[in-house]
């Protein structure tokens, strides 16, 4: 099982989480995060740290969400990892509660 980063972080891309990680499996986009699945320890860290909660266990994941498991796997490969916190986006908590946010994910 792997932890899996859902549409509530884009556009947020609050990086809390990227700081407890203890083996550097977030990677960065433009206006989301991503955990690269073959990284992933499952050691439960980065969940709870989320403020917009986020981030599931891949086999929790709310109904709907079960394509992020691939994009996250997809968009890891292509992105740098992050390790550090960063600020997020000034608009950030404009989007806090945004639904169906997918169509403004930024792939490159």
């Amino acid at each position: 099982m792997t932890f899996v980063v859902t549409e509530s972080c884009i556009k947020c891309k609050f990086t809390d989480c990227v700081e407890v990680c203890p083996v550097d499996c977030f990677h960065e986009g433009p206006n989301f995060l991503v955990i690269d699945p073959e990284e992933c320890i499952d050691c439960t860290l980065c969940e709870p740290e989320c403020p917009v909660e986020a981030i599931y266990p891949e086999d929790d994941l709310p109904e709907g969400q079960e394509k992020f498991i691939e994009i996250n796997a997809e968009l890891s490969a292509k992105w740098p990892v992050i390790t550090e916190q960063i600020d997020p986006p000034e608009d950030a908590t404009e989007w806090e509660d945004v639904k169906d946010k997918l169509e403004y994910l930024e792939r490159d």
